[in-house]
């Protein structure tokens, strides 16, 4: 998608901030400094759009970016991650009941993007979220995140296990690097799919 323009909409610390219900809306999940922000930036060819960090939990607002190219106009959220993160249990409870509110009561939203990075397996928490989230009708596509930071041969070899260990359509599941642009047009596809059909 040809990006015209990229900018922060709003940050919300309770789901009584959400904004109104407008464009289709794309959101972003998965464990803490997985990379949520930096594939989001990449997507839209800004670099400091969503702010990242190398300290996992940076993201502990749901940050709503709107997005524009051609005549089309969508919303990326950006979401807190989940599992360990330099905060305390209970803020992090916090962030799940935020983002589980938000997941359960957007009519605009469209696809969620779980996140996952090559060098882990897939757990619990990934499993877990994917039956949550297909319980609720919601349609869910899986990033493999960071392929950039394996060798070839075995950048392929983990690819396919976490593809059979994730046992989703081979369309569902898309291997990206933010650094190189792999797989970024794939996932593109996917989320205009999503939204408009095509």
């Amino acid at each position: 998608m040809k990006i015209d323009t990229a900018e922060l909409l709003t940050s919300c610390a309770r789901s009584s901030d959400f904004p109104a219900p407008g464009a289709p809306e794309v959101a972003f999940l998965g464990r803490s400094n997985v990379g949520k922000s930096t594939l989001l930036n990449r997507l839209v060819r800004r670099k400091k759009l969503a702010r990242t960090s190398s300290t996992p939990g940076k993201t502990r607002l749901i940050h709503f970016f709107t997005v524009t190219g051609g005549s089309r106009e969508l919303r990326m959220v950006d979401l807190p991650g989940y599992g360990w993160a330099k905060v305390s249990r209970r803020e992090r409870e916090g962030w799940q009941r935020l983002v589980e509110s938000y997941l359960e009561e957007r009519p605009p939203l469209c696809v969620t993007i779980l996140l996952q990075d090559v060098r882990r397996d897939v757990s619990e928490d990934e499993t877990l979220l994917l039956e949550w989230l297909a319980e609720r009708g919601l349609f869910a596509v899986v990033a493999i995140t960071k392929t950039d930071k394996l060798k070839p041969m075995r950048r392929a070899k983990r690819i396919r296990e976490l593809r059979e260990q994730l046992d989703l359509p081979g369309d569902r599941v898309i291997a990206t690097s933010s650094a190189t642009g792999d797989g970024i047009d794939a996932l593109w596809r996917a989320i205009l799919g999503a939204a408009y059909g095509n």
